[in-house]
């Protein structure tokens, strides 16, 4: 976990239901880059309900994950089944050294504290093993079908708060400094797009740390579907990877 003045990341355990209903999902063959057989021992760090994991549990032979926060790990257990669900952090890996081939951190690693976060995942990882990012983000290249005015009232929301991940280097750059990983690959993506109705995208937005968690929650979701009409939206989404090998 990060060394964040107001723990936003806790707010993740109110809203594990609202997570697990609405965010999106990762494409199986986002995977296909890394140098993994099917043979492979993968860990899933920071899992949360299991979004990555049950990508990873339909392609690798060892799958464990491991989620500090005790909603979201019983989310992941419910989902994913027979997958071996620990608590821990990036910070105290709970697996013995050279454990395992891969890690991933999927629309986690903003979270980490990296100082901390990255020597332990190269602990855990073999010779050559792979510690891949992962996430989800907007396709900034196509029009968004949603109102202006309810895009404008989530931006004003998400710029009030302070992210101390804007002031870190780029992750590939990051990633090469530590002197851990000697093969390092530029982000690569697809297109991934996310179908959501009204509910949905009310859901979806309370389940973002930036309003998860404000006492305010209900208010502000409120206020969001005043701008928000019925209807189903396709959201331009794109799944992303980046990679490095350890040396």
């Amino acid at each position: 976990m990060p060394a964040s003045a107001d723990r936003r990341e806790l707010s993740f355990d109110l809203v594990a239901d609202e997570y697990e209903r609405t965010r999106p999902s990762y494409p199986p063959d986002l995977l296909d880059v890394l140098p993994l057989g099917a043979d492979a021992a993968v860990l899933d760090l920071g899992a949360g309900t299991g979004k990555l994991t049950r990508v990873l549990a339909a392609r690798y032979a060892e799958v464990t994950a491991v989620e500090p926060l005790a909603n979201m790990r019983a989310m992941l257990e419910r989902v994913v089944p027979g997958v071996n669900a620990l608590a821990g952090s990036a910070e105290r890996i709970p697996l013995d050294d050279a454990s395992v081939d891969g890690v991933f951190a999927a629309q986690a690693f903003h979270w980490f504290q990296k100082d901390v976060a990255l020597p332990e995942i190269a602990r855990v990882l073999r010779p050559g093993g792979v510690f891949a990012v992962v996430w989800n983000g907007p396709d900034e290249e196509r029009p968004s079908p949603l109102p202006h005015a309810f895009r404008a009232e989530l931006d004003a929301l998400h710029e009030a708060v302070a992210h101390p991940w804007r002031e870190e280097p780029e992750w590939e750059e990051l990633l090469r400094a530590t002197g851990f990983f000697a093969d390092v690959h530029e982000r690569t993506s697809v297109v991934h797009d996310h179908m959501l109705d009204r509910a949905g995208l009310l859901d979806n937005a309370r389940s973002v740390s930036w309003i998860a968690s404000r006492e305010d929650r209900d208010d502000v979701v409120a206020r969001l579907g005043e701008l928000l009409p019925d209807g189903t939206y396709a959201i331009p989404n794109r799944a992303n990877i980046l990679w490095g090998r350890k040396a």
